[in-house]
């Protein structure tokens, strides 16, 4: 197939019996079925799902068909090509996309053109063909043109143009295998979201550049926006501020208690130092005795003196 390529991890079987292990590896992005020869070879035999679920030989893969418009392709979408993909052991993926006007007239308008979806649906790991501008309503002429085995899709009766279900003569020929849908994601979810939360993006964009005209703004609007944004941007630049003014306070206030711990730390050496030195036991006390001492034996010496002196008068 085009943008597939055959090759192994390891080497051929041997007389060891050691298998060998075949994987896909993808080389470019899935073909068209309009610009590719590359059609089912092998004469097409109608298949039943028992027999495509026990694998056919590999010149004879599972024709497996999955239709949509898949716009704002999503993992749903993946999930569900996942699904179809993998029903049968050896399977051929061919996804139709239906174009722009016929999804426009049966289901209404879309987000992505009709090339944007053939794109994102040809860059889907689990496609191997991608049909464009595929039929809303599956004919007989169309699933012979396409020798298509089965029709994968999820098994909720879909209702459109004028049927209660367009798969309907599908299910009833036995050709139907239904696929789970994926909970919690659509196209619709995300457009929900996008309307919720619409002033949001509208003034995103007009901040990254797109103009009014370009995202309908009106004048009015467009300068509420802009207003907005600036009255988010002042909000910033507060928001800055007060962050950069606590981280100050903090630091100040970590400055203060190690300046009130090294000033309690140097009051109780000094008074420390003051007690030693002048208190009841201190230095400065035992020094007064001593120079009392000394005062005293000075006075008795000249006391003595004075007492020699008068004697030998």
């Amino acid at each position: 197939m085009v943008g597939h390529q055959e090759s192994t991890t390891e080497g051929d079987a041997g007389d060891s019996g050691t298998p060998t292990f075949w994987r896909k590896t993808l080389t470019a992005p899935a073909p068209f079925a309009d610009e590719t020869s590359c059609q089912c070879q092998a004469p097409h035999e109608k298949l039943t799902i028992a027999q495509a679920r026990l694998g056919t030989p590999v010149d004879r893969p599972v024709r497996v068909y999955a239709d949509g418009i898949f716009d704002l392709f999503h993992s749903g979408h993946a999930r569900a090509l996942m699904q179809a993909k993998t029903l049968f052991p050896n399977s051929y993926l061919l996804v139709g996309v239906c174009s722009d006007d016929l999804t426009h007239k049966f289901k209404g308008f879309t987000v992505m053109n009709e090339a944007e979806r053939y794109e994102a649906l040809r860059h889907c790991r689990y496609v191997d063909e991608v049909i464009r501008d595929a039929p809303w309503t599956l004919t007989p002429e169309f699933l012979e043109k396409h020798k298509i085995d089965f029709v994968a899709h999820d098994d909720i009766p879909y209702s459109s143009a004028g049927s209660d279900d367009v798969y309907k003569h599908i299910k009833e020929a036995g050709m139907f295998v239904p696929t789970q849908r994926t909970e919690g994601i659509s196209t619709s979810d995300i457009i929900t979201r996008i309307v919720r939360d619409y002033d949001v993006y509208a003034r995103r964009n007009l901040q990254r550049g797109y103009t009014a005209k370009e995202l309908n703004v009106s004048f009015i609007n467009e300068k509420k926006y802009r207003f907005q944004n600036q009255v988010d941007k002042m909000k910033e630049k507060v928001k800055n501020v007060e962050e950069r003014s606590k981280e100050f306070v903090n630091r100040v206030e970590e400055k203060s208690h190690d300046l009130i711990q090294k000033w309690e730390e140097k009051s109780r050496e000094f008074i420390g130092n003051f007690l030693e030195l002048f208190g009841p036991d201190g230095a400065w006390e035992s020094l007064s005795f001593s120079l009392r001492d000394l005062m005293l034996d000075m006075k008795n010496c000249d006391q003595k003196s004075t007492s020699f002196h008068s004697s030998r008068v």
